[in-house]
């Protein structure tokens, strides 16, 4: 069949170009932000722009634009889709059966300030579930916890998308560095270790940041103590273990020492007063609910049975029990995201469909790449080593554990399937552009505008990976995206490659909680749907300051000989990226 080559210049204006490519992606947050178009509506419309614009504006063939969509809307149910649908089902069960709202008693009997159950659940329990699956999974698990706690839709979405960041880069056990190392031919190793010596600072940044946007100034330099514990047992772990271990177990062993070291150190420490409201600073109070809520512990997520409970204090066999189905998704989910376990079921349960009139027919051309390379358009249907298939498992063995009969799952699985059936429109949709800007070239379009910006390349380069993952909702499809175009810029202009590409993956993680799919997750788990322009006003402006930051500090390594120092370099003759 004959190939197409991508386009990256296609009006014969670099500025002109960059316009039309960045169409779509525009039109889409603007009409999120304005909340006058649903979620689902603003995706499927940003798509059709997407669709224009490739063909019409990018002169790529229809049939391909046809094909590229069709299997983004397929890649935007598995994985991501198919991790929300059953972290929600699960999160439905022990609503319905009670057990959540002891699961709430639980942690604030850790503490009942809510600064502190923030540090606690959003920015060290999301960790562990970023480093465990990743895709979605923190901001779906610790924005239901959070609504759980009393926390509004609003505060439990845009909290737990600002502390789902520094993990970002390590998440589903290393697969975004993994994805970095295939398209530079740099080491993961090398890569993950230079990582590890930029994001431990907003490691330990971020939970000051976090409470400082919750509670104010004030309410953050009163718990001090604790947001330095929290940040700074996570920062050491993930510099640790990313330069002396290794990359893929980074977030897993950093989330459980802040954990560990938090709980710790809130047996001796607690503040003089109790901060007891969950509403946001700035925000209306009746938002949110300051205590344990009696009623309706469920009813922010769509179509969730609300459960009355009592006042009661529960007994500690029944805080046990009421951790013991998301101690079974966090046990499954690690497992799930073994390199062994994949090993093991993926040469049995898989299915490989090479998209026939795809598949290696779109042409990357230089300067994107080092010498033409064609596109791979393979879905791989490794349907049991899906992070949201052992979720799903998790999900049914807490459901027997619970007691509830198989005809009761079967039809919960289904009202849950019903209740998300926009959100999983939106997750399609969204991924659907993605992959089309992806293969019309239109992305690499926007990064070439980024890296014609000279000496202050590497701070623009490192805003190149927040819009990748803002583009894509995904740090590893950002590096992927990305990560050539890094090392072949960053070459040119006389920049060590390994710390430019490294900063695509860690610009790329202020970008996570800006991208739809996210917003989407978001607002799923917390039965916020059709709220989502309010989020992402809420979130946006703090992104863009994260990620500047990231840009000024990767310009330090890069320029200031102090900080030069903390740069791993290789020889220029290490291999090319292919």
């Amino acid at each position: 069949m004959q190939t197409w080559n991508q386009v990256y210049d296609p009006f014969g204006s670099p500025w002109l170009s960059t316009l039309a490519a960045s169409v779509p992606v525009i039109a889409l947050l603007a009409m999120i932000a304005s909340g006058r178009v649903k979620a689902h509506i603003a995706a499927v419309i940003a798509l059709g722009l997407a669709m224009l614009v490739a063909i019409v504006g990018f002169g790529m063939p229809t049939d391909l634009a046809t094909r590229a969509a069709i299997l983004g809307m397929v890649t935007g149910f598995f994985p991501i889709g198919w991790i929300i649908l059953n972290v929600i089902f699960l999160y439905r069960l022990t609503v319905e059966k009670g057990w959540f709202a002891i699961l709430q008693q639980s942690v604030a009997g850790i503490t009942a300030d809510r600064r502190l159950q923030l540090l606690l659940v959003a920015f060290a329990f999301g960790a562990f579930f970023e480093g465990a699956g990743g895709f979605g999974t923190p901001v779906a698990v610790t924005g239901a916890i959070l609504i759980g706690l009393g926390f509004s839709p609003l505060a439990a979405s845009g909290l737990s998308l600002i502390a789902n960041t520094a993990p970002v880069a390590f998440g589903a056990l290393g697969a975004p560095i993994q994805g970095l190392a295939s398209v530079t031919g740099y080491p993961p190793e090398i890569l993950g270790a230079m990582i590890g010596r930029q994001l431990p600072l907003f490691s330990l940044i971020v939970p000051f940041w976090l409470i400082w946007v919750f509670a104010g100034f004030r309410g953050m330099i009163r718990v001090w103590p604790p947001i330095l514990v929290c940040g700074a047992s996570f920062a050491v772990a993930q510099f640790l273990i990313s330069n002396y271990v290794n990359p893929w177990i980074v977030d897993i062993g950093a989330s459980l020492a802040s954990m560990l070291a938090l709980v710790l150190f809130l047996k001796v420490w607690q503040p003089k007063e109790i901060w007891s409201s969950p509403a946001l600073r700035g925000h209306d109070p009746s938002l949110a609910v300051a205590g344990p809520r009696p009623v309706a512990l469920g009813a922010g997520v769509p179509g969730t049975p609300p459960v009355h409970v009592g006042a009661r204090t529960a007994s500690q066999g029944e805080i046990l029990m009421a951790w013991v189905p998301w101690i079974v998704l966090s046990v499954i989910v690690a497992i799930w995201g073994t390199g062994w376990f994949k090993g093991i079921v993926n040469p049995l349960f898989t299915w490989k469909y090479e998209v026939p009139g795809l598949h290696n027919v779109i042409m990357k051309v230089p300067p994107v790449v080092a010498k033409p390379v064609p596109e791979g358009a393979v879905f791989l249907f490794t349907y049991m080593s899906y992070t949201g298939t052992g979720v799903l498992i998790a999900a049914i063995i807490s459901g027997l554990i619970m007691r509830f009969s198989p005809l009761r799952l079967v039809t919960a699985y289904f009202e849950t399937i019903w209740a998300l059936r926009y959100s999983l429109i939106t997750i399609a949709a969204m991924l659907a552009l993605g992959v089309l800007t992806r293969y019309a070239g239109v992305d690499a379009t926007l990064g070439l505008a980024f890296a014609g910006t000279g000496i202050l390349y590497p701070f623009f380069g490192t805003l190149l990976g927040w819009l990748g993952v803002a583009l894509t909702g995904s740090d590893t499809a950002s590096n992927v995206l990305f990560g050539g175009l890094q090392r072949i810029t960053s070459e040119q202009l006389g920049l060590s490659g390994v710390l430019m590409a490294a900063a695509n993956s860690s610009g790329g993680v202020m970008g996570k909680m800006v991208d739809a799919q996210s917003i989407v997750v978001a607002s799923t788990a917390t039965g916020y749907f059709g709220q989502e322009g309010k989020i992402l006003r809420f979130v946006f402006w703090h992104s863009i300051a994260l990620a500047c930051l990231v840009g000024l500090f990767v310009m330090l390594q890069a320029y200031v000989p102090f900080f030069q120092q903390m740069v791993i370099d290789l020889p220029a003759a290490a291999p090319a990226a292919h």
